[in-house]
C-alpha cells in the first residue's frame, strides 16, 4: 500500500518521469536491487516524518553482536594531528605568497577554490574527527587542536560547532535539536531549482547560521578561547601582511561549503532519495582521501569512535550490514542532482518529534509524509 509513502497520492505515478535512480547497491536484495526504485517520489510540501527510532543505535548492537572484535578498531589516531599540521601550514602560507595578488584576479580566485576551497575543507573534517576525541586520549587536548585547526578558517566555529554535531549523532532527525535538518522556512523559499541553487551555493552560510535560530547553546570558556585565539591570529595576519591573505582564507572557507566537489558530502549523507525511507548515505569514492573518510558516514554514524583511518575496515568487517545499503557514487553529482531533480530538495529529509515532544500530543501537519515503517508503530 503506497499510500504509506507521503507523495503516493499526490504525485504522477508514471515511472517514465521519474529521474533516473540516484543511489547504488552493492549487494542487491529482494527488498532492493539496486535498479528500480524502492518506493513512489516524496511530497514536497513537507518532510519525512518517521516515528521509528534512528538506525544507527540498532545496527551497532547487532553488528557488536556479530562481530565484537569491532571494538579493536575504536581509539584514537596520532596521525590526525600531523595531517592538519600540515593543512594549517599550506593554508597559511598560500595565503602569505598571495599578499600581493589582486584578490579578483583570476589567479586568486582559482587558487582559491581549487586549493584553498579543498584544503579548508579539510579543515572542516578535521574538526569533526577532533568533535569525536579521535586525534588525542585528552579531551583538552582534542579542544585545543580544534582551535588551531580552525585558524585558516578565518572565522571561530569550532567551540560552538562540537556540541552541536555531538547533538546530531544523539538526537539524530529529531525537530527542534539535530541542528543540520532545513527548517520549514527554508522549504518553503527555495523548494524549487533556483532555491536549491542558491542553497547549494551558499550552503556553508546556512550551516553556520541556521543553530543560532534553532538551538542557541550556552557558552563556555572554549568557545571563548576559539573566539580569542582567532581574532589574534586574523589580527597578526592583516597586520603584518595586509588584509589580502585574510580574504584568500575566507575565500577558500566560502569555496569550501558552496558548489566544490568535496561539499556534496554536505547534501549525500542525510537527505533522502530515490523514494527511499532511509536517512544515512555513505560514498566510497577517491574524495573520501582528501575529506578524513566522511564518506563513510554510515559507517561513522554506527561507531562515532572510530577514527576515519579505520572506518573502511569497519565496512570490510561487517559487509553484511553495508553492502545493502544504498550508497551515493559521486559527490560533485550529488549537487547537481539535487538542483536539477524534482524527487529531492529541502523536504527530503527525515524527521522525527524530539523525544520530548512525543508524549504532549505534538504531531506533524497533516499534509506530512510517513515512511511505511512509521505506521506500524
Amino acid at each position: 500500500d503506497f499510500s504509506y509513502f507521503g507523495g503516493a497520492e499526490t504525485l504522477p505515478h508514471d515511472v517514465d518521469k521519474r529521474s533516473p535512480r540516484r543511489t547504488v547497491v552493492v549487494a542487491s536484495s529482494e527488498k532492493d536491487n539496486g535498479r528500480s526504485y524502492p518506493g513512489p517520489p516524496l511530497d514536497p510540501a513537507d518532510f519525512l516524518w518517521m516515528m521509528s527510532e534512528e538506525p544507527h543505535r540498532s545496527r551497532r548492537t547487532a553488528i557488536m553482536k556479530a562481530h565484537p572484535q569491532v571494538t579493536k578498531l575504536m581509539g584514537h589516531e596520532p596521525l590526525t594531528k600531523y595531517v592538519v599540521l600540515g593543512v594549517v601550514s599550506l593554508q597559511v602560507s598560500i595565503a602569505i605568497c598571495l599578499r600581493h595578488t589582486h584578490p579578483l584576479s583570476w589567479a586568486f580566485l582559482a587558487m582559491a577554490y581549487v586549493v584553498g576551497g579543498t584544503a579548508n575543507h579539510n579543515l572542516f573534517l578535521a574538526i569533526h574527527e577532533i568533535t569525536h576525541n579521535l586525534a588525542f586520549r585528552g579531551v583538552s587536548a582534542n579542544k585545543a587542536l580544534a582551535v588551531f585547526a580552525n585558524l585558516p578558517i578565518g572565522l571561530p566555529y569550532a567551540a560552538a560547532f562540537k556540541r552541536y554535531h555531538l547533538e546530531h549523532h544523539k538526537h539524530l532527525g529529531e525537530d527542534g535539536i539535530d541542528t543540520d535538518l532545513p527548517t520549514r522556512f527554508e522549504l518553503l523559499c527555495l523548494n524549487n531549482v533556483l532555491g536549491k541553487t542558491f542553497f547549494a551555493t551558499f550552503q556553508i552560510f546556512f550551516y553556520a547560521l541556521r543553530p543560532t535560530f534553532v538551538r542557541a547553546q550556552a557558552l563556555t570558556k572554549w568557545h571563548f578561547i576559539n573566539v580569542v585565539a582567532q581574532g589574534i591570529f586574523d589580527y597578526i595576519l592583516v597586520r603584518t601582511f595586509g588584509i589580502r591573505p585574510l580574504l584568500y582564507l575566507l575565500f577558500s572557507s566560502f569555496f569550501a561549503g558552496s558548489l566544490h566537489p568535496c561539499a556534496g558530502h554536505f547534501i549525500a549523507e542525510h537527505y533522502v532519495w530515490d523514494g527511499l525511507d532511509q536517512e544515512t548515505y555513505s560514498y566510497y569514492g577517491p574524495l573520501n582521501l582528501l575529506a578524513y573518510n566522511v564518506g563513510y558516514h554510515n559507517e561513522h554514524h554506527d561507531f562515532p569512535s572510530i577514527p576515519w583511518t579505520r572506518l573502511p575496515a569497519l565496512r570490510a568487517l561487517a559487509p553484511e550490514f553495508y553492502d545493502n545499503l544504498p550508497s551515493h557514487p559521486s559527490w560533485p553529482m550529488v549537487i547537481i542532482n539535487f538542483i536539477r531533480d524534482k524527487e529531492v530538495g529541502l523536504f527530503a529529509r527525515a524527521k522525527r518529534l524530539a523525544k520530548a515532544s512525543q508524549f504532549t500530543g505534538m504531531v506533524p501537519s497533516a499534509s506530512s509524509s510517513f515512511s511505511s515503517s512509521t505506521v506500524n508503530n
